[in-house]
């Protein structure tokens, strides 16, 4: 395993505004919102102790789901190379990359290059993706989407391995003879699985490094971080596995405008109270977002989790 969080404590970190902007979770300043922006969260993130800025991954959306959804999705690979530029010790996370969509040697090519030039900050987050339409359109199985993966996964681990010639032979892939280099500055790039389908608790538990449930709520998470450690004793892998956690929407201290009735909301102390529950299931990273109306704004809840919070959370 390649273990990226320190041991025995509840990390924190987040998915960047901005770069994706659904209409579940966008904040109405980030449609104005450009590159200085990202860039300057990323730089309050990187020295206010978040483990790490995550960016999301889709290729085209569909008219069909565009209303919803948006059709504002920054390039992964692209952003957290920019934001590697700006940013010193967090960790740049995928989350998640549609590897599915894109031959395992070309997404091989990108992310070890990225995690060449951040020093080794690299989390290949990946997941199996929902939009038929961005299959359709560059040739890859959508009805298979979960098998490939699988087998993505496996030659993506061979490809981003320390060998400048990897091996690789499956059902779908096939590569040998093949120089890549820069190579990854890790020896081993962690993998991150995504999901929260039966189908994705297995690969977590199978294959992956570290899980990314997606919106699982907090009264149904805690049984499914008791199966994936089940399906991954039962496979045999003895490897621990880093577990996340998505929390619900955050504002330190007093709003003083409607922030929403699904926040957690209040003093230091009780929010810190709430999120050591997570830790209770066996959570080792929780992924926060703070409601805000500007982008200042947002940087000052960060500032302040991380001085009146953050500090709270390990008690």
């Amino acid at each position: 395993m390649v273990r990226v969080l320190p041991e025995g404590r509840l990390s924190y970190g987040m998915q960047l505004p901005v770069q994706s902007q659904s209409v579940i979770y966008a904040e109405g300043w980030e449609a104005g919102a450009g590159p200085e922006d990202l860039a300057e969260i990323a730089r309050v993130a990187d020295r206010s102790g978040f483990a790490y800025i995550a960016t999301c991954d889709h290729v085209a959306i569909p008219r069909r789901l565009a209303d919803a959804m948006s059709t504002v999705w920054y390039d992964p690979v692209a952003t957290l190379a920019f934001l590697a530029a700006v940013t010193e010790r967090v960790q740049l996370l995928s989350h998640v990359a549609v590897v599915g969509l894109r031959h395992p040697l070309v997404s091989a090519k990108q992310y070890a290059t990225l995690d060449h030039l951040s020093g080794g900050r690299l989390i290949l987050g990946v997941g199996a993706g929902h939009v038929e339409e961005e299959f359709t359109a560059v040739g890859a199985d959508f009805a298979g989407r979960g098998a490939v993966l699988d087998e993505t996964i496996d030659a993506l681990r061979a490809a981003l391995g320390p060998e400048e010639f990897p091996e690789f032979s499956g059902e779908r892939f096939s590569f040998s003879g093949l120089g890549q280099r820069p190579r990854p500055a890790r020896e081993r790039v962690p993998v991150w699985v995504g999901g929260s389908s039966p189908a994705a608790v297995r690969r977590a538990a199978v294959r992956g490094d570290g899980w990314l449930p997606q919106g699982d709520p907090r009264d149904k998470l805690a049984v499914q971080i008791e199966k994936l450690r089940r399906l991954r004793a039962q496979a045999g892998n003895e490897e621990p596995v880093e577990i996340g956690a998505i929390t619900e929407p955050l504002y330190v201290g007093p709003a003083g405008w409607d922030v929403g009735r699904r926040t957690l909301r209040g003093g230091p102390d009780a929010i810190a109270e709430s999120l050591r529950a997570y830790r209770a299931m066996g959570v080792d990273q929780i992924q926060v977002r703070f409601r805000s109306r500007s982008r200042s704004e947002l940087t000052d809840q960060m500032a302040a989790f991380a001085t009146e919070v953050a500090p709270l959370l390990q008690k």
